[in-house]
């Protein structure tokens, strides 16, 4: 039996990659796609890659009846609608970061206040790697931020494997492509000023910070540039632990964490011109590579890992979620691998 789906917010880079990757899902029908500024206008004539879908815009506010209702609208937006989303849909899934932090409090600290703060406690954090277990029948489900997702899949087996309590410094430095800051990014995305540059646009306080450290368990010192590049995150982060660290401690611990996990892969110092996570390497694909470095004179670890935030940091993300939710194979609907050779990322 067929699952229909709608997403709200369809007009956006995130909704376009979310539309792109439902339409190409076996168990996913779907049947609404919402925009104020485009309604009645088709699908393709605003996501070219989807000229062939059979489907226009229709207004937010007049919502069908669906399974599932994927919501990718700014924050602030969903938690004023989520009631009408949840009448709407048996299963809601938000691509923004209204419902992805646990408690209140990071709302507080972090952004504006949280409207609806009694509902926190019911979503679920969409990333399967960190809360697989939970996702199996969550009817709210939040995915998360694709700066904080690279960070927390670097970080994760640290934490997992007892190598990191929570108390150790932590630096973490992330690049990030220009598809981060949506179809309407403003002058600061425009080609023209964004080509050439390696630019700090949160060198503190990011809100990314808020999620690493709730999932984590952690505080992190984290700065964020924005390079030359379309998709893709990248982020390395320097761990200095309070007892000394082998390689072979670390390799017990990233295959612990990963060996069964279906969209993470170790790079790690090996061959070929990619010797280490790279987000051209994972373009297109709902893959996170990792890998690391010791450096015993320092007492410092180097963790890299690579998304495209596009996928793993957000409409890919979403899917596996959906996917793990409703019980439907986790893969499905997202076994693309990544493109090469591929002029940006």
């Amino acid at each position: 039996m067929t699952t229909t789906a709608s997403v709200v917010g369809g007009t956006g880079f995130t909704g376009g990659e979310l539309l792109r990757l439902l339409d190409g899902h076996p168990e996913f029908a779907v049947v609404q796609a919402t925009s104020r500024s485009e309604a009645n206008k088709t699908v393709g004539g605003v996501h070219p890659n989807l000229r062939h879908m059979n489907l226009r815009f229709s207004d937010p506010e007049d919502l069908d009846s669906v399974d599932v209702l994927f919501a990718c609208t700014p924050h602030g937006v969903s938690m004023e609608r989520i009631d009408r989303f949840r009448d709407a849909a048996g299963t809601v899934v938000d691509l923004s970061a209204d419902f992805r932090l646990p408690a209140a409090e990071y709302y507080d600290d972090h952004y504006d206040g949280h409207d609806r703060p009694e509902l926190l406690a019911e979503a679920e954090y969409a990333l399967p790697e960190l809360n697989r277990e939970n996702l199996p029948g969550a009817d709210l489900v939040a995915a998360g931020g694709c700066n904080a997702t690279a960070t927390i899949v670097g970080l994760l087996p640290l934490f997992g494997h007892d190598i990191l309590s929570g108390g150790e410094r932590i630096v973490v430095d992330v690049k990030v492509g220009s598809s981060e800051g949506g179809a309407g990014g403003g002058a600061a995305a425009s080609h023209a000023e964004r080509s050439g540059v390696v630019r700090p646009y949160a060198p503190t306080g990011h809100r990314h910070e808020a999620e690493i450290e709730a999932y984590l368990g952690t505080s992190v010192s984290f700065t964020v540039h924005a390079v030359d590049m379309i998709r893709g995150a990248s982020a390395t982060c320097h761990v200095f632990p309070d007892d000394p660290v082998s390689k072979g401690d670390m390799w017990g611990a990233y295959r612990g964490q990963y060996e069964d996990e279906p969209f993470v892969r170790m790079a790690s110092g090996g061959g070929g011109v990619y010797r280490y996570p790279e987000p051209k390497a994972v373009a297109g694909s709902n893959v996170a590579e990792v890998g690391f470095e010791v450096d015993p004179p320092n007492e410092r670890l180097v963790v890299f890992s690579a998304i495209d935030n596009m996928m793993k940091g957000s409409a890919g993300q979403a899917v596996h979620a959906a996917n793990v939710a409703l019980g439907f194979e986790e893969t499905t609907g997202l076994a693309a691998t990544g493109f090469h050779p591929i002029g940006s990322p």
